[in-house]
């Protein structure tokens, strides 16, 4: 887990007891250590001075999903094959929602060079080389898995449909969705559905799981650490699972924490051509499916109307101007909606 600049001195018993009973050792301090908006992250400095990173799992209201289980889990497989620029998962407890993990010094990948796009690309290729190993069958589905293009509509339409729900009350976001969404969404599926239907492949069909691939689900440099020799870390599982490999890469291009040059969005695009296979259906159905997850990112940045996310990060002592960040969001929305409205003209079948 990563080192960053700014920690809170002060934590409450629970944690303390927590971290002793995980490491096993008598702790010499634990600090707060400014994490993500879902999580408590704390760097813990035991007396024979080793560093760990203790990381809570708050529980979400409506999200039953098991995220330390499915951490762990991937961690320790990892581990098990021979992987090791990712943290080694050290001790957990469940009941408790606390994992125990190995701290990971380093900075935040705030510019990304051609270096880090082949990075990612040798981490992704690794996963995929041990998706026959042993103990890989017994891992789960990623979050939010898309093995076939029907499962993104469905997804898409629940988030919609929450959305909606809050939209009564938020002016901005109803005529957003109303307006600019809507009316793109219905073209992008019927575009989506065509390709499909002309490549002789059934919307509805899941993709053979001899295609299926490893995924971190939520992987990019924003979960990347960059150790003092320049080498990168990969952080936060979380999601970690079995998925389709076009979901992984539309994800990496198109996440909005990551500002990728054009040639850097081409070379990971290239890479992912031969680590999943040239002359298999990867490609087309990338090119077919791209349109839709880029709509899924776009309901994904309005998560920021919802009043749970804003719980999330109460619960995680993250403090943001609201009206900023849906504002902020909203924007970044709109940009993929250009983006949408871009690639359907520019791939018209």
């Amino acid at each position: 887990m990563p080192l960053q600049k700014l920690f809170f001195p002060v934590v409450d018993d629970l944690i303390q007891k927590v971290a002793m009973s995980l490491t096993g050792q008598r702790v010499i301090s634990v600090d707060r250590h400014m994490g993500g908006g879902n999580n408590r992250i704390f760097r813990v400095r035991t007396a024979d001075k080793h560093l760990y990173a203790l990381k809570q799992y708050p529980q979400r209201a409506n999200d039953s999903r098991d995220r330390l289980g499915a951490e762990f889990a991937a961690l320790k497989f990892l581990e098990s094959c021979g992987v090791g620029n990712v943290p080694k998962a050290i001790a957990a407890d469940p009941a408790m929602g606390f994992a125990l993990y190995e701290w990971i010094d380093g900075i935040m990948v705030s510019d990304a060079a051609e270096l880090d796009i082949d990075a990612a690309l040798e981490f992704i290729a690794v996963l995929h080389k041990y998706r026959t190993a042993s103990g890989a069958g017994e891992l789960s589905l990623a979050s939010e898995a898309c093995l076939a293009p029907i499962e993104i509509v469905a997804q898409l339409g629940r988030r919609l449909a929450r959305l909606n729900e809050v939209a009564c009350s938020e002016p901005r976001l109803a005529r957003f969705l109303s307006d600019e969404y809507a009316p793109v969404a219905v073209s992008v599926e019927a575009w989506s559905r065509r390709g499909y239907e002309l490549a002789g492949w059934a919307f509805e069909q899941p993709i053979a799981p001899e295609d299926r691939c490893l995924s971190p689900s939520d992987f990019g440099f924003h979960n990347a650490i960059r150790r003092a020799d320049g080498t990168l870390v990969f952080v936060d599982f979380e999601y970690f699972g079995w998925d389709d490999p076009a979901k992984l890469a539309a994800d990496f291009l198109l996440h909005p924490g990551m500002r990728l040059s054009p040639p850097q969005y081409e070379r990971f695009r290239a890479g992912t051509l031969k680590i999943y296979g040239e002359k298999g259906t990867f490609a087309a159905r990338l090119a077919l499916v791209y349109p839709l997850y880029c709509l899924r990112w776009c309901m994904i940045l309005l998560n920021e109307f919802l009043p749970e996310r804003w719980e999330a990060r109460r619960r995680a002592g993250v403090h943001v101007d609201r009206d900023a960040a849906t504002a902020g969001q909203m924007e970044k929305a709109r940009e993929r909606i250009s983006i949408v409205r871009q690639y359907i003209v520019n791939h018209a079948q």
